[in-house]
C-alpha cells in the first residue's frame, strides 16, 4: 500500500528533481501530453522556495521534504476548495505524529543532543494550514488554484516539512523588517530531528504523507467532505480556550468558534461578538 503511493501508475506520477526554483513554479509550467490524477514533484533543494504571505522557506539541501502536488479534482467547486487545504494539512500532521511515535532512523543516523519531547496532542494545524508541534512550526503549505468556470481546474499544493535540519536562522531579523508592513510574525521552526534526537528517513515520511493524502483525496473526489472538515477542526491549534489574536484594528481575546467550509475563521471575542476572517486578516498572538 505504501509503495503504491510513490510508484507511477495511470493515476499517479512522481518526478524527482535535484534543484529547482520552487516545485510549485515547476508545476505551473508543467503541461504533459497526458494528464494524471495526481503528479508529485520532489526536490532536494529549492533556490526560491516560497511560503505564505510572501515569506521564503528556509531549507538546507537534502535535509527536509520539499514537494508539490498537481491535482485535477473532479467537479470541486471553487467555494469548497478549502477542503484540499484541510486534507493535506491533516495528512502531514498524521505523518508527523507517526514519525514522533515510531521514528524511522535514517541509515547511519547520528544522534543529536536534547530531543524535545512531544506527543500526538502537541501536533496541531494552525489555521489555515501550518503544522505546529507545540508553538513551533514544522511544516508549511502553499496552495495555488487555477479556476475553470465555477470549478477548480488545476490545484498545485506546495509543501515543506522540516525533517533533518538541526538549526534554523532565528526569524527576528525578518520580523523586524516586516514589522511596519504586517502583523504576521514569522514562527519559530522545529524539525523531526530536533524532536526525536536522530535523523529520520525522509522517504518514509513522504510515503506516510502520500498514503494519508490519497485516502483523503479519494473522499474529495467522491464529494465526501464532511469527515475531513470535522477532523480538521478537531486538530486545530489553540482549539480550546480563550487566546489573544490581532487584526487590522488591534489585539483582542477570543476563542475559536468554527471554521467554515470556505476556510473563513470564526472567532467569538470575550464581549460575545462573532468575528469572521479570511486568510491574512487575523493572526495569533504569542
Amino acid at each position: 500500500m505504501l509503495m503504491y503511493c510513490l510508484d507511477d501508475s495511470p493515476h499517479f506520477r512522481m518526478i524527482e528533481l535535484d534543484e529547482v526554483d520552487s516545485t510549485n513554479s515547476y508545476l505551473k509550467g508543467y503541461r504533459p501530453l497526458h494528464t494524471t490524477d495526481v503528479t508529485l514533484v520532489t526536490a532536494e533543494h529549492q533556490t526560491a522556495g516560497r511560503g505564505q504571505t510572501g515569506n521564503t522557506w528556509e531549507s538546507e539541501r537534502g535535509r527536509n521534504l520539499l514537494f508539490s502536488l498537481l491535482l485535477h479534482p473532479a467537479q470541486l467547486n471553487a467555494s469548497e476548495m478549502f477542503v484540499i487545504s484541510e486534507a493535506i494539512a491533516l495528512s502531514i500532521r498524521e505523518a508527523v505524529i507517526t514519525a514522533i511515535a515510531q521514528p524511522h532512523p535514517a541509515r547511519n543516523a547520528s544522534p543529536v543532543p536534547a530531543p524535545r519531547n512531544a506527543s500526538e496532542q502537541d501536533v496541531t494545524v494552525k489555521w489555515p494550514n501550518d503544522i505546529y508541534v507545540g508553538d513551533r512550526k514544522i511544516a508549511g503549505i502553499l496552495i495555488e488554484n487555477e479556476l475553470r468556470g465555477q470549478h477548480i481546474g488545476r490545484c498545485i499544493v506546495g509543501c515543506g516539512v522540516n525533517v533533518n535540519q538541526a538549526t534554523f536562522a532565528f526569524p527576528e531579523a525578518t520580523a523586524a523588517a516586516n514589522a511596519s508592513a504586517t502583523f504576521h510574525r514569522p514562527p519559530t521552526p522545529v524539525s523531526l530531528l530536533q524532536l526525536t534526537g536522530h535523523e529520520i528517513e525522509r522517504r518514509f515520511v513522504l510515503e506516510d504523507i502520500m498514503e494519508a493524502f490519497m485516502h483523503h483525496y479519494n473522499r474529495i473526489q467522491r464529494g465526501a467532505y464532511e469527515a475531513i472538515h470535522e477532523a480538521y477542526k478537531v486538530a486545530l491549534y489553540r482549539r480550546d480556550g480563550v487566546h489573544f489574536f490581532r487584526d487590522s484594528i488591534g489585539t483582542f481575546e477570543a476563542s475559536i468558534e468554527d471554521v467554515e467550509p470556505s476556510g473563513h475563521l470564526l472567532l467569538r471575542d470575550t464581549g460575545g461578538t462573532l468575528r469572521r476572517y479570511a486568510f491574512k486578516e487575523v493572526a495569533f498572538q504569542s
